[in-house]
């Protein structure tokens, strides 16, 4: 008889560990998928920002132009190429 009520105290926690086991296999697959989700979610916007880090690039180089430089600070800046007569030669 003792043996019995072991042999059910044991089957009851082994069926409480499987259930256990089983809800904890559950939650750590929905976390995974989850997970996974959010990394494809971030990779969109990792490629998005490329996208715009490249345009700003083109868009800086064509900024940075040398013509364009020149161009206004000759109209802004009213800056001009020195005459001969302007340049002095410094020697040490």
């Amino acid at each position: 008889m003792m043996a019995d009520s072991k042999a059910i105290g044991l089957c009851i926690c082994l069926a409480f560990a499987v259930i256990a086991t089983a809800i904890t296999c559950v939650y750590a697959r929905h976390e995974s998928r989850k997970q996974f989700s959010l990394l494809q979610q971030l990779i969109v916007q990792r490629d998005a920002l490329e996208v715009d880090w490249g345009r700003l690039q083109i868009e800086q180089s064509t900024w940075s132009t040398h013509s364009r430089v020149e161009r206004l600070a000759r109209r802004k800046m009213r800056m001009r190429n020195p005459s001969p007569e302007e340049i002095v030669v410094v020697h040490q």
